[in-house]
């Protein structure tokens, strides 16, 4: 099917969704189905609903969110669970104004934005189906039309409560179109657009003197008073603000606390009361969420102004701090270059990662406490397990510093840069170290930067490059031991054959002269040193591996170096100290023999094979580490 055949059929499908009858016809649908007068916080709550919501590790996970924002999960449960799910429960905290208050590129625009996506595909959905009075500009609620004397009736009749009252507009239309029978008002199904300005608006300020506070509330249309005869004629006024238009649904302010006070006080009564003042009418009712953001120096300078105090109450601020989670701002970049012109340029393997070390360390605080470095608290917040710690701490440092992560680094200078260097140099790869040196020259362009804050990024991107160091050098471990696998066997083969005697306390014989000897203490040491295995443990992490062995043996599996994962890397690490030496000297060589070369080729190969290096950088990788060697 050719692009013009599909965009026929889903016109055609958007038709089939359409629909259009009187006051009492959509009443017989009310009966049917009640949940089609939900209020708009009940709509977008159900909507994340509906999307899906699971349970990970007693966390709750979002769908709506999900592979847009990464690393938030915290903060999204209690946007929803603390915000949303409540007010479509109709509890007070909906008369607040919702203020995500955060640093710069740290996804508040990005929340509201898939807020009001989903609210516009919901709409289209029978769950979300949205009705309105045909031809009203402010698409009014059609129960908006029930007197209020016979609203308490019409509530135990129908199981809705009904909150507002009819628009002036439509009170007039209802006189002079039908009559004032309500039972013929034409109702209309109508779908949420932001491009179409139906139930979604968005408001932005400029600057203060010049901005109208038509653009919120909408204005007086002087080209109709000589047909209309007055200012207070409803048909005389255009309701097209952003507050008019998102009626039903969601209007988003951005930087809200930029705006002149004026603009901010419709929103106080909006919230609290549900309704608004628009010229020389009655007050106006309208069902919408208004969603702010605003960064935290705005923020905290609004709060000590005194007189900001009313507006401030009629506020729920939700802080929404940078992700501190090292895989999840890997994902992040690798979102960005996704949806980027540079996502076919090579990308060498724990580049995105250096670059989130350094990112991630400079959102985190130094404990108070003085018990643990920025690099451990780094992958203890990621899930990783650190010697020492656990899951208690990690809370107890979260409480110790409640507002980590709303400074920092934002990705988006990170990706910048790594842009940067690929346009500049006009590259095809890139690796870490491009990205570090990157980094450090990014670091001169930000002006407002002080000089104490760049010193301590510039000890930061060292600490990320150390870390780097560390990767590499057990990377190339692995994958020369990889190509040494019958070394690794054996020498396996060897410690197990010593830990069983030494267990049983039995001897072991010489295979070639058929002596029995001792068990080789110095071997097993040799080896369970590498993992600081210590003299008093020594016996303990024997009998496990033991163990292990006797369960591998029930289930017919194998065991081999790799079957226990400190006994894996235990084996690594001390076969790659026995051939550091020949990896300095391979590495090193300028024009190595023969013998050098298959080295390097076999270890080549399983960079690329196992690791995702590309030729170049698998061979710049071994020169970089055998550097790292021969210091």
């Amino acid at each position: 099917m050719d692009i013009l055949a599909k965009v026929k059929r889903y016109q055609e499908e958007q038709q089939k969704l359409k629909w259009e009858g009187t006051f009492a016809e959509y009443l017989k649908l009310l009966k049917q189905r009640p949940y089609l007068a939900q209020s708009a916080h009940a709509r977008l709550y159900r909507m994340i609903e509906k999307r899906g919501i699971k349970e990970v590790a007693g966390k709750k996970m979002y769908d709506l969110f999900a592979n847009e924002l990464f690393g938030l999960e915290d903060t999204l449960e209690r946007l929803v669970e603390e915000y949303f799910h409540p007010a479509a429960k109709r509890l007070d905290v909906r008369k607040r104004i919702l203020l995500l208050m955060g640093p710069v590129s740290g996804g508040k625009s990005t929340i509201v934005t898939l807020l009001k996506r989903g609210l516009e595909a919901y709409t289209y959905t029978d769950e979300g189906a949205v009705y309105a009075i045909k031809g009203c500009p402010m698409h009014e609620d059609p129960l908006h039309l029930i007197p209020q004397e016979l609203r308490k009736e019409f509530e135990e009749d129908y199981g809705i409560r009904i909150e507002g009252s009819v628009s002036p507009l439509n009170m007039i239309r209802l006189e002079e179109e039908y009559e004032g029978k309500i039972e013929d008002v034409r109702i209309e199904r109508i779908f949420f657009s932001e491009d179409k300005r139906t139930g979604i608006g968005t408001f932005s300020p400029s600057d203060p003197k010049s901005q109208d506070i038509a653009d919120l509330i909408g204005s007086i249309d002087f080209s109709t008073i000589a047909a209309y005869g007055s200012e207070s004629d409803p048909h005389a006024y255009r309701f097209d603000g952003e507050l008019n238009i998102a009626n039903r649904g969601l209007m988003e302010f951005q930087e809200l606390l930029k705006s002149d006070e004026k603009f901010l006080w419709h929103l106080l009564s909006l919230t609290q009361e549900g309704n608004y003042k628009v010229g020389r009418f009655a007050l106006i009712s309208a069902d919408e969420l208004i969603v702010a953001h605003t960064n935290e120096s705005e923020y905290r300078s609004f709060i000590t102004n005194k007189k900001n105090e009313a507006l401030h109450s009629r506020m729920m601020v939700m802080p929404i701090p940078y992700n501190l989670k090292l895989s999840a701002e890997e994902r992040i970049y690798q979102k960005m270059i996704n949806e980027s012109d540079i996502k076919d340029v090579y990308i060498a393997p724990h580049t995105l990662r250096i670059a989130a070390i350094f990112t991630i360390l400079t959102r985190l605080k130094e404990s108070l406490k003085g018990n643990i470095t920025l690099v451990k608290k780094m992958y203890l917040y990621d899930g990783q397990t650190v010697d020492g710690f656990s899951e208690a701490d990690i809370r107890a440092f979260k409480k110790e510093c409640p507002d980590e992560g709303m400074s920092g680094i934002d990705p988006r200078f990170v990706f910048n840069r790594i842009s940067s260097t690929i346009i500049k140099k006009e590259m095809t790869s890139i690796n870490p170290l491009d990205v570090l040196r990157s980094l450090k020259d990014g670091l001169d362009t930000q002006l407002s930067m002080t000089k104490k804050q760049k010193e301590t990024y510039l000890n930061l991107i060292s600490i990320a490059r150390k870390e780097y160091d560390e990767i590499v050098k057990k990377e190339v471990q692995k994958a020369f031991v990889s190509s040494y696998e019958a070394s690794a066997k054996a020498l396996m083969d060897h410690y197990l054959d010593n830990i069983e005697s030494f267990s049983n306390q039995t001897k072991l014989q010489d295979p070639l002269t058929g002596e029995n000897m001792q068990p080789n203490e110095r071997l097993m040491r040799s080896i369970e040193e590498q993992i600081g295995i210590s003299e008093n443990t020594k016996k303990a992490f024997r009998e496990e591996i033991l163990i292990r062995i006797s369960a591998y043996a029930r289930k017919g599996k194998e065991f081999n170096y790799q079957s226990h994962e400190r006994l894996s890397e235990a084996i690594q690490k001390k076969l790659f100290a026995d051939l550091k030496d020949v990896v300095k000297l391979t590495t090193s060589m300028r024009t190595p023999d023969e013998q050098q070369l298959k080295r390097i080729n076999d270890v080549v190969a399983t960079l690329i094979g196992e690791y995702g290096y590309q030729e170049t950088s698998a061979n710049d990788l071994l020169h970089y580490v055998g550097s790292l060697l021969n210091r």
